[in-house]
């Protein structure tokens, strides 16, 4: 039974994603339907260590359905770090007046929702991550989102990429998971897909690309994951710098390909490209969805848990087994795509020549690129003046 006299507050934590804005409506119009005030805490964990918030009513969260972004802020604030942080979250809760708090993010914000909640604040968490990495949902909002921008790049790529007998290769996000990569890969129709659970060897993304030109398919398209690995030695290479950066990895693989093939590679970051704009109508939905059953279950005092998706029905899971581990990508994802394009886990080195053994078989020369002549360019009259 609702508390007229409760106040909830809420927070967005971690990269901003499409569908924060929905989650914010829903758990707004829940609120004002029960009689309880909602508070918003802008920056994330920042907002709530400085007191720095707003009312959130019907009125200021009018239009915000369809907008990218969140309307609160967000930032990569730990709590758990800054110095007296905890003890100032809980001054700024008691002089607020809030009975507890909703907060949206992913594996890091709601790794700091668990931390606080074992040490007394009252949490509810709710999945947001562009990367489906969080374990104890199916998914989570801004996936869908993400995938479909991808996509999207994708296909366009893949004209101009023929165009010119190109191998394009375009890095989509996902750090430590693959979910991103193997779900525009396969939409997109990708001839590579490299995802960080399974380490590639660079030798067989160069044979895949030789096999499609000797059946007369003389461009490729590689998608990859910026937390992905080469395996073996290669790895060393790579692994030398501290953290992954966008971008470097499809630097790295095009640098090593156009050593082995005889074909222009060129690199495609996506980067924030995918987290920007607005939500899709799923995300949208699942936003909605998750904020208003987050809504109910603060107003009933459910804390330490998190709303997740369970099949087609929105559910609960403790916020101690979501943040766990991370949800790495479905292995019956992986076994579809690897119907479509190379795998890391098919493909075999061929074997090296042994003392007295004849040589393994010499790699068939790859075709010449199919150039069409080039024209001319027609002079220009004299009369004509060029802009």
């Amino acid at each position: 039974m609702a508390d007229a006299n409760k106040r909830l507050g809420i927070l967005t934590g971690g990269g901003d994603c499409p569908g924060l804005n929905a989650v914010i409506r829903a758990v707004a119009h829940r609120c004002a339907q029960k009689g309880i005030e909602l508070l918003g805490y802008r920056y994330g964990w920042a907002g709530v260590v400085a007191g720095d918030s707003v009312v959130l009513d019907r009125a200021a969260v009018k239009g915000i359905l369809p907008l990218g972004g969140t309307i609160l802020g967000t930032s990569r604030t730990d709590p758990l770090v800054v110095p007296d942080g905890i003890a100032q979250i809980r001054r700024t809760l008691e002089a607020d007046g809030i009975d507890g708090l909703i907060s949206i993010g992913g594996d890091g914000t709601l790794s700091a929702s668990q931390e606080l909640f074992e040490r007394g604040v009252p949490l509810i968490g709710v999945p947001k991550t562009i990367d489906n990495d969080l374990c104890g949902t199916d998914f989570t909002f801004g996936f869908d989102t993400a995938v479909a921008i991808a996509s999207e790049a994708i296909d366009r790529l893949h004209t101009t990429a023929e165009a010119h007998n190109r191998v394009l290769i375009v890095e989509v996000m996902g750090r430590h998971t693959g979910w991103i990569a193997a779900y525009s890969g396969l939409a997109g129709g990708a001839d590579v897909i490299l995802v960080p659970e399974y380490p590639f060897e660079v030798e067989a993304v160069c044979e895949r690309v030789r096999e499609r030109e000797r059946r007369g398919r003389t461009f490729s398209i590689v998608v990859i994951a910026e937390g992905a690995r080469p395996s073996g030695a290669d790895n060393e290479i790579v692994e030398r710098r501290s953290r992954v950066r966008p971008g470097e990895i499809s630097a790295w693989l095009a640098r090593e390909m156009e050593r082995c093939i005889d074909t222009e590679t060129r690199t495609v970051v996506l980067g924030h490209i995918q987290r920007g704009g607005t939500p899709s109508a799923h995300d949208r939905v699942l936003a909605t969805r998750f904020g208003v059953h987050a809504a109910d279950l603060a107003i009933a005092g459910g804390w330490g848990q998190m709303v997740a998706l369970h099949g087609n029905e929105i559910g609960t899971v403790l916020l101690a087994d979501a943040v766990r581990k991370l949800k790495r990508l479905d292995p019956a994802i992986w076994d579809i795509a690897k119907v479509f394009t190379y795998s890391a886990a098919t493909w075999r080195r061929p074997p090296a020549a042994t003392a007295g053994g004849s040589p393994p078989p010499a790699r068939p020369a790859t075709p010449a690129r199919r150039a069409a002549p080039r024209q001319r360019q027609p002079a220009v009259p004299a009369d004509i003046q060029l802009a």
